[in-house]
């Protein structure tokens, strides 16, 4: 029974080291990121197989694939703040200038508690909100922050059941243009920070191989490429940080991919207690004059994912205005302009 019970073990344990492997091999194809996504539980399924091997004939393999876990293990803390492990510092916030916060928020289309997003947005009232899964319910919902966010970009619905919007207290740059492209699912919006523009995105990939993310962010390049010198992009990637995913991403746009809080996505049908076993999808990237100074998870909403609360700061320079201290709550109502759905 026990020559059973090893030989059990041994094979689960060549698997998840053969699925770890293969997991660095993702910029050869798209097949191999989707093991990638799992490099945290895989290696921890390694290390967990290839312990109690360590008293047995096989402890040469255990060791080996131990000492390879522990090491693909390591490859992911740059990405994600884990716990008991000290992780870089985000710069500090400025006591002479504004901090700014933007909330990300997947809505999930059908959730069922409305109300808790609602309800967080009042609580927070961040400057800025990027939402992804706007499904039809969303857009009567939305409607009624239309006085403390007058300018929202909803992209609209093409060949999809939901929609990526941008929701903003601050005025627009009313020489560039608010775009979606919506196909790719992708809104930018040129917001005026005390009189500095930074175009703030929304993202949505859609699921990786065998479904197409990797075609999508193929044609996203060209709008990701077309974002302005200063931008924050947030969004759901469907993808963990490490991911080839989320550096073709961060490639194209010229972006700074931020360290992920931790998982933000778990199965809807497991309760939130256990988000501590999901996946860190929901991701934030910064380029130019935007300085990250934190990022953070927010109680559950009602759908399957977390909020993610972000602070920031622009960086001055010697053309900026006098009133970057100015209140985050002014109020523009002239109607935004949305570009065409992307093809």
């Amino acid at each position: 029974m026990k020559s059973r019970l090893r030989s059990i073990a041994t094979v689960i344990l060549f698997g998840a080291s053969l699925a770890l492997l293969l997991g660095f091999l993702s910029s050869v194809h798209p097949a191999f990121d989707s093991f990638a996504h799992f490099r945290a539980h895989l290696a921890i399924l390694t290390m967990a197989i290839a312990l109690p091997l360590l008293f047995t004939p096989e402890r040469l393999l255990a060791l080996s694939a131990l000492v390879f876990a522990v090491t693909s293990f390591s490859s992911i803390l740059p990405f994600m703040r884990v716990p008991m492990v000290p992780a870089a510092a985000f710069a500090p916030k400025p006591a002479d200038s504004a901090v700014y916060r933007l909330l990300e928020i997947n809505l999930r289309y059908n959730n069922p508690t409305p109300e808790k997003v609602l309800s967080l947005i009042g609580r927070i009232q961040p400057d800025v909100v990027t939402l992804t899964e706007v499904g039809s319910m969303w857009e009567e919902k939305l409607a009624l922050l239309k006085q403390a966010y007058p300018q929202q970009l909803i992209c609209p619905r093409i060949r999809q059941p939901f929609s990526v919007a941008i929701l903003s207290r601050r005025p627009l740059d009313e020489s560039r243009e608010a775009r979606c492209a919506a196909r790719l699912s992708l809104a930018v919006a040129p917001v005026d920070f005390g009189g500095t523009t930074i175009d703030v995105g929304a993202i949505h990939l859609g699921w990786p191989w065998p479904r197409p993310q990797a075609r999508q962010i193929f044609r996203l390049e060209p709008h990701l490429a077309g974002l302005g010198d200063d931008a924050i992009v947030a969004g759901d990637l469907n993808a963990a940080p490490w991911s080839a995913a989320a550096a073709s991403v961060a490639k194209a746009g010229g972006l700074m991919l931020i360290p992920s809080p931790g998982p933000t996505w778990i199965h809807r049908l497991l309760p939130k207690a256990l988000l501590f076993a999901g996946l860190p999808i929901d991701n934030v990237f910064a380029k130019g004059s935007v300085i990250v100074h934190s990022s953070e998870r927010l109680e559950d909403i009602g759908s399957d994912h977390v909020p993610l609360l972000v602070e920031f700061s622009i960086r001055p320079s010697s053309d900026e205005p006098e009133d970057e201290q100015e209140s985050a709550t002014v109020f523009l109502r002239q109607p935004l302009r949305r570009d065409s759905p992307s093809m």
